[in-house]
Order: structure tokens, then sequence, then C-alpha cells
């Protein structure tokens, strides 16, 4: 045998297993993204930010005024200067 058959061996079986673990352990990958889902990003309240302008033609100044053009929760984050602060935003 030569190194590379054996290389290629290892990689099919490493493969093989992660995706079985994968499938065995479905519900610890499905809570994971049930609470990644559920959080939301800066991009997120940016965007919610700017349809808010876009329909009422004014700044939102607090989360509650954007809350309904999200889904999810965005009780970590403000509004500062009409944009998004918080988890993940740019400083």
């Amino acid at each position: 045998m030569h190194i590379t058959e054996v290389a290629a061996a290892a990689a099919v079986t490493v493969s093989i297993v992660g995706i079985s673990y994968a499938a065995l352990n479905r519900n610890a990958s499905v809570e994971r993204a049930k609470t990644v889902a559920a959080a939301a990003t800066c991009r997120t309240v940016d965007t919610a930010i700017a349809g808010y302008l876009a329909d009422a033609g004014a700044i939102p100044t607090t989360i509650a005024q954007i809350q309904p053009y999200v889904r999810g929760d965005i009780s970590a984050y403000r509004i500062v200067a009409g944009l998004a602060a918080g988890p993940g935003c740019p400083a």
C-alpha cells in the first residue's frame, strides 16, 4: 500500500464516522440550530432599522419600535445614532 492510499482510506473513514455521529446525534444538532435561529444578529437589527425607516420615514430610537420587523430575540441590542449596537456589531 502506498501512503496516498492510506491517507485516502483514512479520510473516507473519518468522513463516514463524522456523518454517522451527526445522524445519530440529531437532537443536539436540532437544539443548536434552534438556538442560533432564535438569536438575531447585528445585521438583522440593521435591516429592521432600515425597514422601519422606509415605513415610518424616521429613524427609530428604541428597539421596541423595530420589534415588529424582526423574528427572534433582539433584547440584547440597542439603537445608537440610527445603527444597531450590541453583540457582533462593529464598535
